[in-house]
């Protein structure tokens, strides 16, 4: 179904372009920081650090492709299998979100202390500590992409969407590097962050309904309600609906109970305002060294602070 298929296409972009921002500007803040020091020497051993992690991320995604369609002989053992990586996706992109939510406003200062002793250290260190700020960006993609992508089996679409929302964020990164280029982080991460939610939401009623489907819960069959006369499934508004957030004209109750469980309350923390918000988070930025840590606060301020 060519608008279901794009609707997933446009989740999984989204997918790459913030993960694969968040990425570059940990990067940026590395690169930058060995620049301003003079210690340019060392940035072979970054790219090889983030190479890494990108390599066993991508491996990561393909192992658990590989579990799914190759390992798993039962199609209860699947189902059961793509229930679990769903919640894991779930847990993962939620911890993230309030974990930066915490964490933003210093962690470009504890980054450039952790490279400072990685220096001290040696050339291993440095790429050791590249590859460790980057996988766990890189491993939460490909876990999050493969529970977004599912019913899409077969088809190379939402991994090229994929594949261009993280080419896309990585030349947005570059541009805000050398100062080519101001975005107000701020808001970038509010509404992607928003929009992840609800994608995040669709990802776990896809688990319920898997979690269903291999016996493991029940009422598969009773339905909360069916709107499919009002919600005509092969119209491009209920397929956007559809393959972006997983909102079905005819769910289950069980999924009905879990996709509002998990998006009301986790929305609502998320877009919370602050009772106080620093001057630098207001304003659009570049990724120099300065700069890196006002991108840092910038997604900070696009997590609302908790009183």
């Amino acid at each position: 179904m060519p608008n279901l298929l794009g609707a997933r296409m446009f989740a999984t972009y989204l997918i790459g372009l913030r993960e694969g921002l968040e990425a570059t500007l940990v990067v940026s803040i590395l690169v930058a920081f060995l620049v301003k020091s003079q210690r340019r020497d060392r940035l072979p051993q970054v790219w090889a650090g983030v190479g890494l992690a990108v390599a066993l991320s991508v491996l990561f995604g393909w192992l658990i492709e590989y579990t799914s369609t190759s390992l798993l002989a039962r199609s209860e053992d699947r189902e059961l299998f793509e229930a679990i990586t769903s919640v894991a996706a779930v847990v993962f992109v939620t911890w993230m979100i309030f974990w930066m939510r915490r964490a933003a406003r210093t962690i470009a200062g504890e980054l450039r202390g952790k490279l400072t002793e990685a220096l001290a250290v040696g050339s291993l260190a440095v790429a050791g500590m590249a590859f460790l700020a980057v996988i766990r960006e890189g491993l939460e993609t490909a876990l999050i992409f493969y529970s977004a992508a599912q019913g899409a089996a077969g088809d190379s679409g939402p991994l090229l969407a994929l594949i261009g929302g993280i080419v896309t964020a990585v030349v947005l990164g570059v541009l805000l590097y050398a100062s080519a280029l101001r975005i107000n982080l701020s808001k970038f991460f509010t509404w992607t962050g928003a929009l992840l939610i609800l994608v995040a939401a669709g990802i776990l009623k896809y688990g319920v309904h898997d979690f269903q489907e291999a016996g493991v819960l029940p009422g598969l069959n009773d339905l909360a309600f069916d709107i499919s006369s009002a919600l005509d499934p092969s119209t491009w508004y209920a397929a956007l609906l559809a393959g972006m957030f997983n909102v079905t004209p005819a769910p289950t109750v069980l999924e009905t109970i879990a996709w509002v469980a998990y998006a009301v309350p986790v929305l609502l923390l998320f877009l919370r305002p602050a009772r106080r918000r620093s001057a630098a988070t207001a304003t659009t930025t570049t990724v120099t060294e300065r700069g890196a840590d006002t991108g840092a606060e910038a997604e900070a301020a696009s997590t609302p602070q908790r009183a």
